[in-house]
């Protein structure tokens, strides 16, 4: 086992997971941002994980800009669509290897409900959707030849595969039958890639600081849809003085670059946010942990007319072997 794995595995109590951001198909549902395997030590220690999650995110405020939209005072029909809410609810399975060297690799499979109301140009009742079904896997390497004795430091790449559904419908009110918008579906039906670095070290004897930044890049179109490249940004601060319980804070920041191609809602996508997550992790046998967190928006800029949540949460289960 090489020098800076030996150094580091005093720092990896189990902390919070998050959700990988390749679950997220629509621009302003949010991040919660640093990786299972970097938030949950797995960098430091050969070994496998097993994560199982559930994040629920409620889409329930229409904003433009940074203010929200006052919908009291628009008149129905509209000459643009009025949307109402979105819940999107994600369920992921997520396998994680670390070798002992300097390699690791991790592969997420989202499964995504997805109801939405939305009141469409021109029309004065609402349409209905509930796109659903296996989301776009996730597949990432890292190396972390970077790192020594005092602290883990690494490069992380791979792809988003093309392997969610992109043509569900409507299935009521006066859009019923036709395509929900693509940003709304399971998949973005392109692949992408995924690049980035992290760090996590210790800050004395109680507490540890993990950094991460990536860029999710879309490599192609798909009939007439390409999403806008993400940019990511992390800060998390771990409290390791209750022994195997780890309360964590976290701060996300994310910037969306707009969708492009005929079948994008070009002036209605992209932006930037900022949330605060704070978070906390248990034990509940040797090898099994639970985790939970919460994450508030502190600052939300959209373009176009986009709903976005006042609250994500998450829960769920990590297993070591």
């Amino acid at each position: 086992m090489s020098r800076h794995f030996l150094a580091a595995t005093a720092a990896a109590p189990l902390a919070l997971a998050v959700l990988p951001t390749s679950a997220l198909a629509c621009a302003s549902c949010g991040c919660t941002f640093t990786s299972d395997w970097l938030n949950q030590g797995l960098v430091t220690q050969p070994g496998q994980a097993v994560t199982l999650r559930l994040d629920y995110v409620p889409q329930s405020q229409l904003r433009t800009g940074t203010t929200k939209v006052d919908t009291r005072n628009i008149d129905i029909p509209n000459e643009r669509e009025i949307e109402r809410w979105t819940d999107n609810v994600y369920v992921t399975a997520s396998y994680d290897h670390q070798f002992a060297n300097d390699w690791g690799f991790n592969v997420s499979v989202p499964f995504i409900v997805r109801p939405h109301a939305t009141i469409a140009e021109d029309t004065d009742s609402e349409s209905r959707s509930r796109t659903h079904g296996l989301g776009d896997i996730r597949l990432t390497a890292r190396w972390q030849g970077l790192s020594t004795a005092k602290g883990v430091t690494g490069l992380q790449f791979g792809l988003v595969l093309p392997t969610g559904a992109f043509h569900q419908t409507f299935r009521s009110g006066p859009a019923q039958g036709e395509e929900v918008d693509r940003g709304l579906q399971p998949g973005t039906g392109t692949t992408q890639a995924v690049i980035g670095a992290y760090h996590y070290r210790r800050l004395g004897q109680d507490f540890a600081l993990m950094l991460q930044a990536q860029a999710q890049i879309a490599l192609n179109a798909r009939q007439d849809y390409r999403p806008g490249t993400i940019g990511e940004g992390s800060v998390a601060v771990q409290w390791l003085g209750l022994g195997r319980v780890v309360p964590q804070l976290q701060v996300n920041a994310r910037i969306n670059a707009q969708d492009s191609g005929l079948n994008a809602d070009v002036d209605n996508s992209g932006g930037e946010q900022v949330y605060l997550a704070p978070g906390l992790t248990a034990p509940l046998a040797a090898r099994v942990s639970a985790f939970a967190h919460v994450q508030l928006p502190l600052y939300q800029r959209v373009i176009g007319w986009q709903l976005a949540p006042r609250v994500n949460l998450a829960a769920g289960l990590t297993a070591r072997f």
